[in-house]
């Protein structure tokens, strides 16, 4: 039996088999769906990003079915003073990713758990404190809090949470609902792309201003309109709503990558209800799983 290194990686070869892939070693990412915003009505807190994990050196056996789902994003809030929906968890073998918490909202709404938090929604009460709701340790973060001026003229959400940041809370000085917090940026495709950006808060009042999505896929607060979604594919929280019967944007689908050597086969089996990519960079054959479930084998 020969043995070849490669990028710190051991793989074993039959002499007899060739190029026949015995055990090999392979690095993932796997995030999950985004949270929706809240709705309008008072104003909505931003989806949290759906959770994010990652490793490197993962041993794998040849002709074992493992199995592959990718998270689709939660919906936005539909309608008056609607909570956003959690994201769908992305699934590698025994690795799961937490859905994003879906968005606050009016009235005293606190974001949903998740992978990254859901953000606080808005409340009657003045000078008021609507609390985010809680990431996964290992995931993402918290979610930001949302409330009431105390003049009680504006109403403002809070940030969902990203995978490296908390969500941002509102701020009563600047009359600014909370940006979404910042997603994490990897090169296990050969290129660094950030994902998991938490939503921003949406906005009601005389002057209120939306929160910013986060870096990664993190859709916008909205005064007026509905709130952006988060972008697809990358976990994304969806903004919060602000004024009147405007929706929460929906959270983005999540992804699941795999990547090992390119000395070695193709996956000798992929189900038909996956939606993949394979592309090949640094000597490495790259699998992007984009949407469905079901099992791969090695």
């Amino acid at each position: 039996m020969a043995v070849v290194s490669l990028k710190n990686k051991v793989y074993s070869r039959s002499a007899m088999a060739g190029n026949v892939l015995s055990t090999t070693s392979v690095d993932y990412l796997v995030i999950a769906g985004g949270g929706g915003g809240g709705s309008s009505n008072g104003a909505g807190g931003g989806g949290g990003a759906g959770g994010y994990r990652t490793a490197t050196g993962v041993s794998v056996s040849p002709g074992v079915s493992y199995t592959v789902t990718v998270g689709s994003g939660g919906n936005g809030g539909v309608g008056l003073s609607t909570r956003g929906s959690t994201g769908g968890v992305s699934v590698f073998n025994t690795v799961t990713s937490d859905g994003g918490g879906g968005g606050g909202a009016y009235n005293g709404q606190t974001g949903l758990n998740g992978g990254s938090g859901g953000g606080g929604g808005s409340t009657n009460i003045t000078n008021s404190t609507i609390n985010g709701g809680t990431g996964t340790a290992g995931q993402g973060n918290n979610g930001g809090t949302g409330g009431r001026t105390s003049d009680g003229a504006n109403y403002l959400g809070g940030g969902g949470g990203g995978a490296s940041a908390v969500g941002g809370n509102r701020n009563y000085t600047t009359l600014t609902a909370g940006a979404g917090g910042a997603g994490t940026a990897s090169s296990i495709t050969g290129t660094s792309v950030t994902r998991a950006g938490g939503g921003g808060g949406g906005g009601e009042g005389t002057a209120p201003v939306a929160g910013a999505g986060g870096t990664g896929g993190g859709g916008a607060g909205a005064i007026t309109g509905n709130a952006s979604n988060g972008t697809a594919n990358t976990g994304g929280g969806g903004g919060g709503a602000g004024t009147a019967t405007f929706n929460g944007g929906n959270g983005g689908s999540g992804i699941v990558i795999l990547v090992y050597s390119q000395e070695f086969p193709p996956l000798r089996s992929i189900d038909v209800g996956l939606t993949y990519t394979e592309t090949f960079s640094g000597g490495n054959r790259i699998y992007q799983f984009t949407a469905g479930t079901g099992s791969i084998k090695f």
